[in-house]
């Protein structure tokens, strides 16, 4: 009989907490359902997974502003007022008004497709710092790409410079720790997110930081969808690790540089609003190619979904073309419609992910059941089968392009830290774009009427597995 009292408490407490956690009714419902048919294995997801943290800030506003003022010195006079594209000057001001990061003219943009020569050209980059070297990975494991990486942080913190490297510990809970307690003896400030331990019995657990940050000197910035990790290099089984990432020379560093402090702030309580973080940016040089780049950061503390807001914008203003790559599809409603309307309004949208997933055979099911939701609206979709696809990109019209770490899933779009760079650039919207096209013929194109006609137990698979998605 206690017994029954005890579980019909828990019961009826989380799904109080559901209720009043005021969500989307989709969201509020599938927990609803969970906590009640899965009594005590359902909370604790729900704990685990499903709790808003939107009511907390990373860091407080006077910090954040102490931040944003060091920000704007350094970048002086490169603030963009109005785009010179009318067409983007609302999501241009949304971002500003929802983020805080505004718009930043003469960056020297560079993409990269592969992960060694971005590697290297990163190692190049890191062994000429001179004060300071601020990381931020996703992974960084402890095999021989991670050991190259290791012995030349420890290298340069030897010569004093400053060193920080910041990394998700749920991501890598199987890297021994000895990898990271041998850098941190070598002079390396080494910094998990969310350490495991504490995060366990704290309602923190599903906070978890997915960017990909590397800043050298304040001058010289990466970011995009790489990790630290041999199989970014090598591939896996069934092939190639086809991804994208981009280095960054100009006024938009300062703002990864914020983003990065802030999550140090965040896991640290150590404050670093210091000018020497964010020295006056360098003229560019004359003659080289630059950009208009909006860093656009967000993550489950934020009081907005700006990355996922600022998709939604761009797809919606999209006129001509459509191009979209990403590893996983799981998208929530709003990024899902806009995609849709923009197919019925004419625009030739094309959406690419992998054939075979890295992760389990249920989220590649999930995504495929959205199919269903595309193609009778015109949506091209293409399987990558080269290998896996794991870079988060889209580029419309020759004119817009974002690159970052955010990929097109509930917990990327709502739940992790992202952060993505949203550029105003012709050059390089046609460069992304001939890259799309490059990839397009390594994919198998969606035949709309045979996937109508697939087996019916093939689509209830798919169906039921999409029931899962908040959770994949």
């Amino acid at each position: 009989m206690l017994y029954e009292i005890i579980l019909a408490l828990i019961i009826v407490g989380s799904l109080v907490l559901v209720i009043a956690g005021n969500r989307k009714p989709y969201i509020s419902i599938f927990w609803i359902l969970f906590i009640v048919l899965l009594p005590g294995v359902g909370t604790i997801f729900y704990l685990l997974l499903g709790k808003d943290y939107r009511s907390r800030r990373v860091i407080k506003a006077d910090e954040l502003a102490r931040f944003d003022a060091l920000r704007d010195k350094s970048v002086g006079v490169n603030v963009v007022e109005h785009l010179p594209e009318k067409k983007y000057d609302k999501l241009a001001r949304m971002m500003l008004g929802a983020n805080d990061t505004p718009v930043l003219s003469g960056n020297e943009v560079r993409f990269f497709t592969d992960f060694t020569p971005m590697f290297q050209s990163m190692l190049d980059d890191i062994s000429r710092a001179k004060k300071f070297v601020h990381i931020q990975f996703y992974i960084v494991e402890n095999d021989e790409v991670g050991h190259q990486f290791s012995s030349l942080l420890i290298r340069k913190a030897q010569e004093g410079v400053d060193v920080r490297l910041m990394f998700d510990s749920w991501a890598n809970l199987f890297v021994r720790s000895e990898y990271y307690d041998h850098m941190r003896r070598g002079g390396v400030k080494v910094q998990s997110f969310q350490k495991i331990i504490p995060s366990m019995f704290n309602r923190d657990v599903n906070c978890r930081t997915h960017r990909k940050i590397v800043v050298i000197d304040g001058h010289t910035g990466y970011t995009g969808g790489m990790n630290i990790a041999r199989r970014y290099r090598d591939g896996i089984n069934h092939g190639v690790w086809r991804d994208t990432h981009i280095r960054i020379q100009g006024p938009a560093v300062a703002q990864l540089e914020l983003s990065i402090l802030a999550d140090w702030r965040f896991c640290t309580k150590e404050m670093l609003d210091e000018p020497r973080f964010f020295p006056p940016v360098a003229q560019a040089e004359s003659g080289a190619h630059t950009s208009m780049a909006q860093i656009v950061t967000s993550g489950p503390m934020d009081e907005w979904n700006t990355v996922m807001q600022g998709m939604v914008q761009a797809i919606a203003q999209s006129r001509d073309y459509l191009y979209i790559q990403t590893p996983y599809f799981l998208p929530t409603h709003p990024i899902l419609l806009a995609i849709r309307n923009a197919a019925l309004a004419g625009v030739d949208v094309r959406l690419m992910m992998p054939a075979v997933s890295d992760r389990s055979r249920i989220t590649l099911a999930a995504s495929k059941s959205y199919f269903r939701d595309l193609l009778p609206a015109g949506v091209k979709i293409y399987l990558y089968n080269q290998g896996f696809l794991h870079a988060k990109t889209m580029v419309c019209d020759d004119d817009f392009v974002t690159v970052g770490s955010t990929n097109l899933d509930p917990r990327s779009l709502e739940q992790n830290f992202e952060v993505n760079v949203f550029l105003y650039d012709n050059d390089l919207a046609r460069r992304q774009r001939d890259i799309f096209l490059d990839d397009q013929q390594h994919c198998t194109l969606v035949d709309p009427t045979l996937w109508r006609n697939r087996p019916r137990m093939e689509k209830f698979l798919e169906s039921t597995a999409r029931v899962f998605t908040p959770i994949l």
